[in-house]
Parts: C-alpha cells; sequence; structure tokens
C-alpha cells in the first residue's frame, strides 16, 4: 500500500503597512512579516504615507507576525517622523516586541536600507554615473592634495620651520633609483632587442633595413625609454609609497606624528616626491643608453652591422634635442606618480584590506596619468614642431 505524503512549504507573509484617515485622526495598519528582508518595500510604503492634516496617529502593529532589528527600526522611525510633522504618535504592538524595540531606541542604531542593484541598461546607466561622480570627486581631493604639497614646498624653500629631511631625501633617490637599476636596465635591454628585431624585419620588406637604426634612436629617446621606465616605477615605487604609509596609517603612526608636531606632507609626502622628481630623470637616461646597446647587439647579430657603422647612423638620426625631449617628460612623470601613492596611501583606512585596495588603485591611476600625460606631451611637441 502506498501511502501519500502532503509537503507544506513555508507560506511568506508578505508585510505591508496602510493608512487611514478620518476626522484629523490616522491609523497605520502593519501586517505580515517586518523583517530585514522586507525591509526596502516597506521603506518605500512608509516614504509614501502622506501625514498631511492629521493630528494624531495610532500605528495599530498588531498585525505584525514576525519583526526583527531592521522591522523595528522601521516603526519607530515611522513614529519619529509623525512626531516631527506635528502629529501625536502612539505605537501600539505585541507585547513580546516591547524588548526588542526599547533596545532599537535606546541605541537609535539604523540599519542601512540595501535596494536592490538594477539591471540591464538602467543598471549600466547607474554604476556609469557613479563611477562618474566618484572619479570626478578623487580628481578633486587629489587636486586639493596638489595644492597642499605645493604649499609645503614652497614654505620649506623660502621660510623652512626646520631643517629639511635631507636623509629622507636622499634615501628616497636610493630606494626608487639606485635599487631600481638592475630591473629599468634588464626591461630596457630586451626592449631595445624586441624594438630592432622587429623594426627590421618590417622594414626588409621596403629594402631599408638600415633605418633600422634611426627607428631605434628617436622612438627610444623620445617615447619609449621615458615611457617604459615611469611604468616600471609606477608599478615598483608608486606601489611602495601607498603601502607604506597606508601601513602607518593603519597603525596610527602618522596620528602620532600629528600628535608629537610633525608635518605628515614635510615628512612623508616631501621627500618621496623630490625624490623621485631626481632619480626618474637619472633612470630614463640609463634606460635610454641600455636600450639603445641592446639594439646595437641584436643589429650586430641579425643585421651583420658593426659597432662603428651603427654609431654613425645613430649620430646621423639623433640630436641632443630628441633626448632632452624624451628627458623633459620624466620629472613630470615622476611628479605623478609620488603624489598618487602617496595620496591613496593618506585615503587608506584602518583594516589591512584597504591597504591592498588602494595599492592596486595607486598603480592603476599612475599608469593612466603617465599615459595620458604622454599623450599631451606629444600632441603639445607636433604642435610645436619639435
Amino acid at each position: 500500500m502506498v501511502k501519500n505524503f502532503q509537503v507544506t512549504l513555508p507560506v511568506d507573509n508578505p508585510a505591508s503597512a496602510k493608512l487611514e484617515k478620518s476626522q484629523g485622526r490616522a491609523r497605520l495598519v502593519c501586517v505580515g512579516d517586518w523583517t530585514l528582508s522586507e525591509l526596502t518595500d516597506l521603506d518605500e510604503q512608509l516614504d509614501g504615507i502622506d501625514l498631511k492634516g492629521a493630528r494624531d496617529l495610532q500605528i495599530d502593529a498588531n498585525g505584525i507576525t514576525s519583526l526583527d532589528s531592521g522591522g523595528a527600526w522601521l516603526l519607530l522611525r515611522t513614529k519619529r517622523k509623525a512626531d516631527k510633522a506635528g502629529a501625536k504618535a502612539t505605537l501600539d504592538i505585541p507585547e513580546k516586541y516591547h524588548s526588542l524595540l526599547e533596545t532599537m531606541d535606546s541605541g537609535h542604531t539604523a540599519p542601512p536600507v540595501t535596494h536592490p542593484p538594477h539591471r540591464g541598461l538602467l543598471g549600466l546607466t547607474e554604476r556609469t554615473g557613479e563611477g562618474t561622480v566618484h572619479a570626478l570627486r578623487q580628481g578633486y581631493d587629489l587636486l586639493g592634495f596638489l595644492g597642499r604639497i605645493a604649499v609645503e614646498t614652497v614654505e620649506a624653500a623660502v621660510a623652512p620651520r626646520r631643517e629639511l629631511p635631507w636623509a629622507a631625501f636622499v634615501h628616497q633617490i636610493e630606494e626608487t633609483g639606485l635599487t631600481a637599476l638592475p630591473i629599468v636596465g634588464l626591461l630596457a635591454f630586451l626592449l631595445g632587442i624586441v624594438i630592432t628585431y622587429q623594426g627590421a624585419d618590417q622594414l626588409a620588406r621596403f629594402g631599408a633595413q638600415i633605418y633600422t637604426i634611426d627607428f631605434l634612436g628617436i622612438g627610444f629617446l623620445r617615447e619609449l625609454g621615458g615611457l617604459v621606465t615611469a611604468i616600471i616605477i609606477a608599478g615598483r615605487s608608486g606601489s611602495a609609497f601607498t603601502a607604506q604609509i597606508g601601513t602607518m596609517q593603519v597603525n596610527e603612526e602618522l596620528d602620532a606624528m600629528q600628535t608629537i608636531g610633525l608635518n605628515i606632507a614635510e615628512t612623508l609626502v616631501l621627500p618621496r616626491v623630490l625624490g623621485l622628481v631626481v632619480a626618474l630623470p637619472i633612470l630614463t637616461l640609463f634606460a635610454d643608453v641600455v636600450g639603445i646597446i641592446g639594439g646595437m647587439v641584436m643589429t650586430y647579430f641579425d643585421l651583420g652591422v658593426t659597432i662603428p657603422a651603427f654609431m654613425r647612423e645613430l649620430g646621423n638620426a639623433i640630436t641632443v634635442k630628441t633626448l632632452m625631449v624624451g628627458l623633459i617628460k620624466a620629472p613630470v612623470f615622476a611628479f605623478m606618480i609620488a603624489l598618487v601613492g602617496c595620496f591613496e596611501g593618506m585615503r587608506v583606512e584602518r583594516n589591512a584590506a584597504s591597504v591592498g585596495k588602494l595599492t592596486t588603485r595607486s598603480v592603476v591611476e599612475s599608469i593612466f596619468l603617465i599615459i595620458a600625460a604622454d599623450a599631451g606631451f606629444s600632441v603639445l611637441f607636433s604642435v610645436l614642431g619639435i
């Protein structure tokens, strides 16, 4: 004999709030499950309640079948809102919920009302708008930070309140410049080989392989040497600036420095900015030389061009102006890398996750600004005929 089994599923009791008005008196009938899962719908219903003309409001919550902290907060908020509007509110609720309401009323804790994210085109538009506002706000904050550093720099140069931190300045040059020579040199050498090989392969189709040297010299000195070096330093030193200052923020070291009267911008930011501004042009020049050596090695083995012939052709292709065009960009790139790295470090919250998040953001923003600035320099030099 087969028995029939019947499974009873729990039935949701939807929450609702209905307003009844009569002769200056209002009654808000609350029924259903006033829990966190219903908070969004209930918040929209309560926002649409019009208490205009009501002198008294009775909040009848006897129909509520389930109540948690979110629902209790909504009831108390509605009561306070009615009192503020001039309608004396009374709350009638089952006794079993009194302790919860007393706890919520004493703490005045307000759980956030989370609205479900929109999807499709509306969601894309919403996210785009939020991202744009966030970017503009962050740009505004960055400009403010730039102004602060500019003021501190001028004050330190014109009327220093104390001896400048020369030891920190020299240490930053060593950390950002000297210790970066191996990685910058290796990548520049390999990049010189790649550019030479690819350039020779393409120019061979037109019988113009000798112009590979011109392509290497002009391209590396004007653009690639400075750009690649700046990107390497953004990932290496820019991230280090954010992580160092951010860790100090987490450990409350910045608060301690302010307590003893140290100027954070002058002590931490200024040495990093000035140190990198000095170090990056030197690294760029080093990368230019090593990259051209890499190209020279490649032309020797691939094209059979001797070193004297390579140097003659390179001398005919480039001038001092070619070198200076690339070096002029380096201090600007360095300033942006250091500024963004220190700015993001100052914005770190007091938790480890924030350090990692803002370190990543620092690198991304620095690389974006470097490429944007390089594009701006290219347009400017083209207009000036340089």
